[in-house]
């Protein structure tokens, strides 16, 4: 078979720090944080004892979709996670300028990830059963909390006719859906794919349940600061939402369009640590073999990476253990790498997480700038690598990973290069 080659052509971004790409990278190596107080439902009225989150501000599907009847259909039909990656859906193929119908529908599929699904609509719908009766249900909450209905509804929207489907891995289903897109591609099942991941969980119930297990940060005073990856006094996560989509497409067929080319994918790694629902495996073994696949796959040698998109959540043990991880991939060239964690600025957006790594990454690979670690103020002794703390950095970045390590065990790595015509 053919050498196809995979490259990214477009990127749209609905995240906590902004509503497009643009916005959104310039946030980012600004270093602004999204974090604040929870406004979609009063944390304090129930007593929740974390009160911040990471949301998306100043969404309207009306802003992507003009028609109010469309509008209408929209809300009725999809819940808000859908809503997300229907915007970014539309963002990304207009920036890789990219008209599915007027190509080959056949040949292009839809891999969107979500780590829960409609879980607004699962828990109000619940409410509304419980205390009102099966008659007070909408009829379509079925089509509205599968996690499923993204990569359906996106596919149905621009006519996507190749193959659609949704990675659920925890936070690694976003990236687990790029490099299946990339797979996709490279076997030559479809030319065009897009893929990416997509969350909307910020209610009381998920709040609830992390804050329970200890997961989030409770820094409710200080929001911006909350989420500090690497740093000694992490306590937690910050979770967040939001959906970002990119365009893959095989390198020839992109060239004869003129395509915009961001980067190139060149390999990528998954594996399960099979040790623990939660917590990392305690060696960081199961990223290390990630890492390992990746660099195999994308045919470099640990000394080629320039930069790593970090998991980096900001939780004791993930940071320790993913720093452990690279340091056993790389040895003394650990040392060397840059590093960024970009759930400092956007929180974690779970199933979008992985997605919004591999987009900034793309972005730090044409144009040469990476993005810092913001809040890292005070180093863990254990967390001794470059971080790119605080203040955004030009550099020279030829290879980069992208990291997502998700509850179950799951490790998914990514391997891109610059793109060079």
């Amino acid at each position: 078979m053919q050498n196809r080659r995979v490259v990214i052509t477009g990127i749209g971004a609905v995240t906590p720090v902004g509503i497009g790409v643009e916005d959104t990278w310039k946030a980012l190596l600004a270093g602004d944080s999204g974090v604040r107080k929870i406004n979609q439902f009063d944390p304090d009225a129930i007593g929740l004892a974390v009160t911040i989150a990471a949301e998306v501000k100043d969404f309207n599907i009306q802003d992507f979709y003009p028609d109010p009847r469309k509008v209408g259909s929209m809300m009725k039909e999809m819940d808000r996670v859908t809503l997300f990656a229907m915007a970014a859906s539309k963002m990304a193929l207009e920036d890789a300028r990219f008209d599915i119908r007027k190509n080959e529908p056949e040949r292009v599929g839809t891999f969107i990830g979500t780590g829960v699904g409609g879980l607004i609509t699962t828990t109000a719908d619940h409410i509304k059963l419980m205390e009102g009766g099966p008659r007070k249900l909408g009829l379509r909450s079925i089509v509205r909390l599968m996690p499923n209905a993204p990569s359906g509804q996106v596919a149905i929207e621009y006519g996507a006719k190749g193959r659609a489907k949704s990675d659920s891995t925890a936070c690694a289903s976003g990236l687990d859906s790029l490099f299946d897109a990339f797979m996709y591609i490279k076997g030559n099942r479809a030319d065009v794919m897009i893929a990416g991941g997509s969350e909307a969980c910020v209610n009381s119930f998920t709040v609830a349940s992390f804050s329970n297990m200890m997961a989030l940060s409770k820094r409710n005073d200080s929001p911006e600061t909350a989420s500090r990856p690497f740093s000694a006094d992490r306590d937690g996560f910050v979770l967040g939402e939001g959906s970002v989509i990119l365009i893959l497409e095989e390198l020839e067929h992109a060239l004869r369009r003129n395509a915009p080319i961001y980067a190139e994918i060149t390999g990528g790694g998954a594996t399960c640590d099979a040790s623990h629902i939660v917590a990392p495996e305690e060696t960081g073994a199961g990223a290390s073999r990630a890492m390992r696949e990746a660099l195999r796959d994308a045919q470099l040698e640990p000394h080629d990476i320039d930069y790593i998109n970090a998991h980096g959540t900001s939780t004791p043990l993930n940071d320790e253990r993913e720093t452990l991880a690279i340091k056993t991939v790389f040895g003394a060239h650990a040392y060397k790498l840059q590093l960024s964690s970009t759930k400092s600025m956007v929180g974690h957006l779970l199933g979008g997480a992985g997605a919004i790594g591999a987009a900034a990454t793309a972005l730090t690979l044409s144009q040469q700038k990476i993005h810092p670690t913001i809040n890292l103020n005070n180093p863990d002794p254990k967390c001794d690598l470059d971080y790119v703390a605080n203040v955004y950095r030009e550099a020279k970045v030829e290879h980069a990973l992208v990291e997502a390590l998700g509850f179950g065990g799951h490790n998914t790595v990514l391997a891109m290069k610059r793109y060079v015509a």
